[in-house]
């Protein structure tokens, strides 16, 4: 948990205001001086601060400049029983949040305090949404029952405090399954953190993850939370963690398995509590073998684990996410409602769909830009797709092949039969009985 820093030469409004901030169910460390106190923020980030503006060595308004250099973000309230209307205005100007004079009123402050935490709670959410890798607009929709099964194991893993491993192919919505976890959580009221292992260079990674403290490394010219911290109460989500190097996987396991983390260039141990999420399109079993990934962690990664099916493995369900992209695609577009005609969506589900859900909205918004008409049509989507699979004969999937064969096994057996059902069924090795069963289901 952050602290609030407390700076103010008199003791007896110290203990006041540490009374306040920790009724409010915060941490909070008192200085009498403006240098012990930077002394702090520059080995650990603060929620907040609340300092004086008189004091000897150095006043308020030095240690607001100081804390700035520091942290551009963090929220400060200056307190003066000698306030003026100047040094009211100096304080603003540097990023104070409030100016309260003293004698304050308990009441008011702890308002302001309560105001103060949530503004800078939602700026760092902005910030990591800003950061975060966009998931490209993927549903976790569809009537499938492979589907069905993983909404069900949303809803069973959600409530408890397991980490949860997602596993499935490129493009398949991970990152949302994610955020479904976190949002049918008792965590959903906190941050979910995203943190793309393959976006982030290896040697940042480890400042990204844990934060750092000024001068930690060339260019560390403040302190800065990492992902852990800013997670902290929340879920931390790990996309692709498969290609995470082992120097940090030693690292991250660590903090899994201590709830305690070090700022890079810091000496001070922080705790924190956050749900791990994690994903991958790689088989970490076989690179454990390799040496590639850690055992120990992936044990602690994968405590459960929901495995994402492939789109073409979604039999029905790529027609209900394509008129879904559209309606939302005409909406973004100002071009009011798009359809999608039958026969275009025939040829949507006989195609493979190699690049997953993503692949699938990838079309739809091109179609959703070109298309005339608030139709999509048969021939636009041709267009769109590989020629491979819109120039010929889409390729159908494995059961509706297996219908067409046998289809023309039973009008072949039955042609050379002369039409007599029985010695058809023996050309066929089938019962009779199952033979009538088969012409009545394919209608022959």
């Amino acid at each position: 948990m952050k602290h609030v820093v407390i700076v103010d030469d008199d003791q007896r409004t110290r203990r006041v205001l540490q009374i306040l901030v920790e009724k409010l169910g915060l941490e909070s460390r008192a200085f009498a001086g403006a240098p012990e106190a930077l002394d702090d923020l520059r080995a650990d980030s603060a929620a907040l601060v609340l300092t004086d503006l008189k004091m000897p060595r150095m006043d308020g308004l030095a240690l607001m400049r100081k804390v700035r250099e520091l942290d551009a973000e963090v929220p400060i309230i200056m307190l003066s029983a000698y306030g003026t209307v100047e040094s009211a205005v100096q304080a603003m100007k540097l990023g104070a949040v409030d100016f309260l004079a003293k004698p304050f009123d308990v009441d008011a402050l702890e308002v302001l305090i309560q105001r103060s935490l949530e503004v800078s709670r939602v700026r760092v959410e902005h910030r990591f949404l800003r950061e975060r890798d966009a998931s490209g607009g993927e549903l976790i929709a569809g009537r499938s029952v492979a589907m069905r099964a993983v909404v069900d194991l949303i809803e069973k893993v959600a409530p408890t405090r397991s980490a949860v491993l997602v596993t499935g192919e490129t493009g398949t919505g991970k990152e949302l399954v994610a955020r479904a976890v976190h949002r049918k959580s008792p965590r959903r009221d906190q941050l979910f953190v995203p943190l793309n292992c393959t976006a982030i260079p290896a040697e940042l990674l480890e400042s990204e993850l844990f934060g750092h403290v000024r001068g930690a490394f060339s260019g560390a010219r403040s302190n800065r939370i990492g992902k852990f911290q800013a997670a902290d109460g929340g879920t931390l989500f790990f996309d692709e963690i498969g290609d995470m190097e082992p120097r940090l996987q030693a690292k991250l396991l660590r903090v899994v398995q201590e709830g305690v983390i070090e700022p890079v260039g810091s000496n001070r141990r922080i705790p924190v509590d956050v749900r791990i999420v994690s994903s991958t399109h790689r088989d970490l079993e076989r690179a454990i073998t390799s040496g590639a990934f850690r055992e120990d962690l992936y044990y602690r990664l994968n405590v459960f684990r929901i495995e994402l099916p492939p789109l073409r493995e979604r039999a029905g369900d790529v027609a209900l996410l394509a008129t879904t992209f559209l309606a939302e695609l005409g909406r973004e577009l100002g071009k009011g409602e798009i359809r999608l005609e039958p026969v275009a969506a025939s040829l949507l589900e006989s195609y493979g769909w190699p690049g997953n859900v993503r692949e699938l909205r990838n079309v739809m918004e091109r179609a959703c830009v070109l298309c005339e008409s608030p139709l999509v049509d048969h021939s636009l989507l041709a267009s769109l797709l590989p020629q491979s699979s819109a120039g010929s004969p889409p390729p159908q999937r494995l059961a509706a092949r297996v219908a067409a064969a046998e289809r023309q096994a039973i009008q072949s057996a039955l042609a050379a039969s002369g039409d007599n059902k029985a010695r058809a069924a023996s050309l066929l090795g089938i019962g009779e009985r199952t033979l009538w069963t088969k012409i009545k289901k394919h209608g022959i």
